[in-house]
């Protein structure tokens, strides 16, 4: 698990014990629970601008709109709790600047800068899946860079939440993708379900499922640091 000073692991293991009472629940932990910016969490939505991420089956929502959703509750649950956060994007739009050749590269390498400016704790990517060969496959599921011993802690904790919420008994996967491997801090990706399916992506919708999902992660990531 994470090493840090005692003190604040003691503030962040009580935090998860009040959340662990408030089933399903927006975090209500007062800042004093931790110590100020005691740590620093990068929260990453997945794709944005002209990069729509995959598509809902039934609705052809974008994922990308889901994965900013999902951020921005998740957001309030880690301020709540005295933690500094830093999203790599606030609104709809890209990190790439004009919407020109090679524009993805450039989006992936603005998060890459926004990771190494904030020299976080965890970063924690959120993006939906697809599998079209099963559209039957659902639920969330959570990759960590297989050299990551911190990352792959992450990734098991919140793999539990997860399992938890959907009923699932999935096992976090070893993951060879951009976000894990840019840079040396523990970093996972979050895909919180299957866009493929009928059912996830009808929940995904879901303002109401969407807090769930974002509990679940909070909850998993409070798990590692404590």
């Amino acid at each position: 698990m994470f090493v840090w000073k005692r003190s604040a692991i003691a503030a962040v293991a009580v935090a998860f014990a009040l959340l662990l009472s408030m089933s399903f629940a927006l975090a209500t932990v007062s800042a004093a629970s931790v110590p100020a910016a005691a740590f620093t969490v990068v929260l990453d939505a997945g794709h944005g601008g002209i990069d729509p991420g995959v598509l809902g089956v039934k609705t052809k929502t974008k994922e990308s709109e889901i994965n900013l959703k999902i951020v921005k509750k998740l957001e309030k649950q880690f301020i709540s709790a005295g933690f500094r956060v830093v999203l790599t994007r606030k609104n709809g739009g890209g990190l790439y600047g004009l919407p020109t050749e090679g524009y993805k590269q450039r989006d992936m390498r603005k998060r890459k800068e926004i990771i190494e400016e904030a020299q976080p704790n965890a970063v924690i990517s959120v993006h939906q899946n697809n599998f079209i060969s099963d559209r039957s496959r659902r639920g969330g599921q959570v990759f960590f860079k297989p050299s990551d011993e911190n990352g792959r802690a992450l990734a098991d904790c919140i793999q539990g939440e997860l399992n938890a919420l959907g009923g699932y008994d999935y096992s976090a996967l070893r993951g060879d993708y951009y976000m894990l491997n840019c840079s040396s801090y523990p970093s996972v990706i979050v895909e919180c379900g299957f866009l493929s399916n009928a059912e996830d992506e009808a929940l995904l919708l879901s303002e109401e499922y969407q807090e769930e999902v974002a509990l679940a992660i909070f909850k998993g990531a409070l798990s590692f640091f404590a």
